[in-house]
């Protein structure tokens, strides 16, 4: 504990009753909102990658390896964890919303929510 520290504990101890326990109530409710803000991200970021990969477990484990080991079905579809060692994932959101097309005919064409885009570009950021 520091001397400021200190020191504002000791002005704290100085006040009225009331008043003590209206600052010890917003200490508290301080505290509760920095812990909920500090997990709250990271559930969000939890359901985006849930959501990205079930994603592409639908769409797109048919031709691509979609998870950080094995092969992908279709010998010429680049497994999703090298994706971002040929280019930027975060490229992909205008293709996709725009509805992506390829040059070979496994690929489908599909355009999806910017929900599902943002779940899919997170999951993919998450296998570099």
């Amino acid at each position: 504990m520091t001397g400021e520290d200190c020191a504002a504990a000791f002005r704290v101890r100085r006040l009225p009753m009331k008043y003590r326990q209206r600052f010890t109530f917003a200490v508290a409710v301080l505290a509760a909102l920095a812990a909920v803000s500090v997990a709250g991200p990271s559930r969000a970021q939890e359901s985006a990658l849930i959501s990205g990969h079930d994603f592409a477990e639908r769409y797109c484990a048919g031709c691509h390896a979609i998870g950080t080991t094995g092969a992908s079905p279709l010998p010429d579809a680049p497994p999703f964890r090298t994706l971002h060692q040929r280019y930027p994932v975060d490229n992909l959101a205008e293709a996709l919303a725009e509805g992506i097309i390829t040059g070979h005919p496994e690929m489908p064409r599909f355009a999806v929510d910017p929900r599902q885009i943002d779940a899919f570009i997170a999951y993919l950021r998450s296998l570099d």
